[in-house]
């Protein structure tokens, strides 16, 4: 009987101190996974430490381990994306470089995948991570799963396993910017669900920033909600009314006491400070769904490839 083949897959950029024990952990576990063959997909995004130097070092001595180097960094939402597409296993199980998914949880995405779901998903249900991010990323879930048109999962971050069946039809989307933790909900796959703990990144420091994570925030808003849209547009009732019926009554109470009403600058200067603010907010949601569109338009490839080895 032929062995299934289950491939791990890890984004990685400026791991270098990281690599090798995200290997070891992933190795010794496929030891005591006897039923399975394995492979372990790096994608590299331009690291400019000594991390792609580490992983075909590794690589020569392991040919489990297959590499992919992107010319340059796409961004942590292309990149990771396109390794997953790349695997070829029966079942692609994601596992960041940092190792605060434990990878523990491997055994179990396995065990319940043979049940017969075709996505199992790590739920990060506490966390030792700063606890101000934590807070803000549970109030992002929520509130993403409040406002969109599909369901969304609370404290999902990728970290999971997803059958060939799911991976394949990934294949057929063409996106040239997924949001990976949407597709996983909208396409209704039967999802089984395992909670964890995220540990504290024990080496180096995260790459991710503010504008990457917002980057990610805002992609989730505007690929799964019209709501900002329509919001916009009910706002803009409602002040307009407001505002009509602000000016009827200054002009009702000017006619009544012409003589003493004296309005000054500071209404006109508050409400013009208001409106202006309330515009530029919208401008601003209507800048991010005009870029997105133009992402999609353009239809540029996820990553263009350095080199791959072991393929």
């Amino acid at each position: 009987m032929q062995k299934k083949l289950i491939s791990i897959m890890t984004p990685c950029f400026n791991e270098e101190k990281n690599i090798e024990d995200v290997y070891g952990v992933v190795k010794n576990i496929f030891i005591g996974l006897k039923k399975y063959n394995y492979e372990h997909v790096f994608i590299d995004n331009n690291s400019s430490d000594k991390t792609v130097d580490l992983l075909k070092q590794i690589a020569k001595k392991d040919k489990n381990v297959k590499i992919i180097v992107n010319v340059r960094n796409f961004g942590q939402v292309r990149s990771p994306y396109y390794g997953v597409l790349n695997c070829i296993g029966d079942a692609v199980i994601t596992l960041a470089a940092d190792l605060q998914e434990p990878p523990e949880l491997i055994n179990q995405f396995i065990q319940k995948w043979e049940r017969g779901y075709k996505i199992v998903i790590g739920i990060k249900n506490k966390s030792k991570e700063n606890q101000l991010m934590f807070i803000i990323r549970k109030i992002f879930y929520r509130l993403i799963r409040k406002i969109s048109e599909t369901d969304h999962v609370d404290n999902f971050t990728g970290y999971g396993l997803y059958d060939k069946k799911f991976i394949d039809i990934l294949k057929k989307l063409n996106d040239p910017y997924p949001y990976f933790r949407g597709l996983v909900s909208e396409l209704g796959f039967q999802r089984s669900e395992v909670v964890y703990t995220q540990r504290q990144r024990k080496k180096d420091k995260t790459k991710n920033n503010f504008f990457s994570l917002y980057d990610v925030a805002m992609l989730g808003f505007v690929n799964h909600s019209k709501l900002p849209l329509r919001l916009a547009s009910f706002i803009g009732f409602f002040v307009s009314i407001i505002s009509l019926l602000i000016a009827f009554g200054y002009l009702i109470y000017k006619i009544v006491f012409w003589n003493q009403f004296n309005a000054g600058t500071a209404p006109l200067v508050v409400g013009l400070f208001f409106f202006s603010a309330v515009q530029l907010f919208f401008i601003g949601i209507l800048g991010e769904y005009i870029g997105a569109i133009y992402t999609k338009v353009r239809n540029h490839p996820l990553v263009i490839e350095k080199e791959r080895i072991n393929f």
